[in-house]
């Protein structure tokens, strides 16, 4: 089976053929960092991490380029409400950004480019559109891109020209010939941060940055540009009319968008008090449950964000280190015994169905319950070693499954108070005491502790 993918540009699932054989460049739209990364950033840098695992464990040579925007409105304002330099605020939060992906498991991109580090390549990309007629310089000493100059404007969301004008308007102190244009080069203002250039002195535009940065690590065509759903319009397509009227070309062959992220069936919203950084969430959710979350959907559906989904979620990989608890010296399958898997095709046929993970992860239940199921150890052990495969895939089940099923948040009884627990029942049951070793099962059941008793006489224990 080939690989297909949702193409937002066709509106259809494509089968992927790529600019090279074996190799995949691909450029996905990053953070601006002023401030600290939210859940809804964690769903795209989840989903994109999935499916970079996924083409390189199918042996694809993948070219993965995730921008990070350090100059911009948001940024200068924010550094100036803090008294600050812009750059001490950008890179304290991209410190926080790393933390955050590391945690969620996150690998770090192939080349991760700066805005500000490619200013030279801006300014070669606004002149050639200015020098093309694509762009001018206003009166106020920005440069505008000429959206009526681009036949093909509107493309990728399917927007037409009566209707983008429609929507579009002049805000004071622009000075474009037409409400639609928008700034490839802003005019510095009093005290902000600035670089030289042909049309005076100033700063890129947030669309600008993009399309030159993608040029420069992926070239003037690449395979495959992904974000998140807000980006489409306007970033996107003003990416696509900057770089194929500069470059004369295709700009990308598929585009990729994951879903938005609802919370409690809202959007998230500062104002409506539902927002959520990955630092607030993780410090009540243990890391894998909130990327399992996040990879329980396929990447292009709506996620709602939700304490039972959270619950179900913890519910789910719980199944999975349950099953995994006694084989912790098995190590994950690899060549042909992992690719002659019944499980395994499986798994990679629900992958290349444009990165289906919902079905993936229903594949790899059902490998959980016939590893339940079996009572031969060599066959339960080798199933144990396919789904420790298939878990590094979708960059889960790294974890210890006993340090998992016992891992709480800050506010809950301690896994020292626990043992401790489980030690004094064990006396109890040895002199007779049923009632207190009752007693102490039940309280740590008010505690959502869960104790297991095994033939051997041991107890374990996990969270419920």
């Amino acid at each position: 089976m080939a690989l297909h993918i949702y193409n937002t540009l066709t509106r259809q699932k494509e089968k992927f053929v790529p600019l090279v054989p074996g190799k995949i460049s691909m450029y996905v739209c990053g953070i601006t960092v002023y401030d600290y990364c939210h859940i809804g950033h964690a769903r795209v840098l989840v989903a994109f991490d999935v499916i970079t695992r996924f083409l390189r464990s199918q042996g694809w040579d993948v070219n993965y380029v995730r921008n990070i925007t350090d100059i911009d409105d948001k940024i200068i304002n924010r550094a100036n409400d803090n008294g600050e330099q812009y750059t001490d605020l950008t890179a304290r939060f991209i410190q926080y950004m790393h933390e955050d992906e590391a945690r969620l498991g996150i690998q770090r991109p192939d080349q991760e480019p700066r805005a500000t580090a490619y200013i030279d390549n801006i300014l070669d990309m606004v002149g050639t559109l200015v020098n093309g007629g694509h762009a001018y310089p206003a009166a106020n000493g920005d440069v505008y891109y000429r959206v009526g100059s681009f036949a093909d404007y509107g493309k990728l969301t399917n927007k037409n020209p009566d209707e983008l004008l429609a929507g579009a308007r002049i805000d004071i102190g622009e000075s474009k010939e037409d409400p639609r244009d928008f700034a490839l080069w802003k005019a510095v203002k009093p005290g902000e941060v600035h670089w030289a250039s042909p049309w005076g002195n100033g700063r890129p535009g947030w669309h600008i940055e993009c399309s030159a940065m993608s040029k420069s690590c992926c070239g003037t065509t690449f395979d495959i540009h992904g974000g998140g759903p807000d980006l489409p319009f306007p970033h996107h397509e003003n990416e696509i009319a900057q770089s194929e009227a500069a470059n004369g070309c295709k700009y990308v062959n598929y585009w990729m968008h994951a879903g938005a992220v609802r919370v409690d069936g809202e959007k998230m919203s500062k104002s409506l008090g539902n927002f959520f950084t990955i630092r607030d969430v993780l410090e009540k959710y243990h890391p894998e449950v909130v990327r399992f979350l996040l990879i329980s959907s396929h990447y292009r559906s709506p996620i709602n964000y939700a304490e039972d989904n959270l619950i179900e979620a913890r519910t789910g990989l719980e199944r999975f280190y349950s099953a995994l608890r006694d084989y912790v010296d098995v190590a994950p399958l690899s060549g042909d015994a992992l690719t002659d898997s019944s499980y395994y095709k499986a798994f990679v046929d629900a992958m290349l169905d444009d990165f289906n993970t919902r079905v993936a992860l229903a594949g790899m239940y059902d490998l959980v319950r016939e590893l339940n199921a079996t009572s031969d150890v060599a066959k339960a052990r080798h199933l144990a070693a396919i789904l420790k495969a298939l878990g590094a895939v979708m960059g889960i089940l790294g974890d210890d499954p006993q340090a998992f099923l016992q891992a709480g948040s800050a506010d809950s009884i301690t896994g020292e108070d626990v043992e401790a627990l489980i030690a004094e029942r064990i006396d109890a049951k040895k002199t007779r005491n049923f009632a207190r070793a009752d007693e102490i099962r039940q309280l740590l059941t008010a505690q959502g502790i869960v104790l297991e008793d095994t033939k051997e006489g041991a107890t374990l224990w996990r969270r419920e």
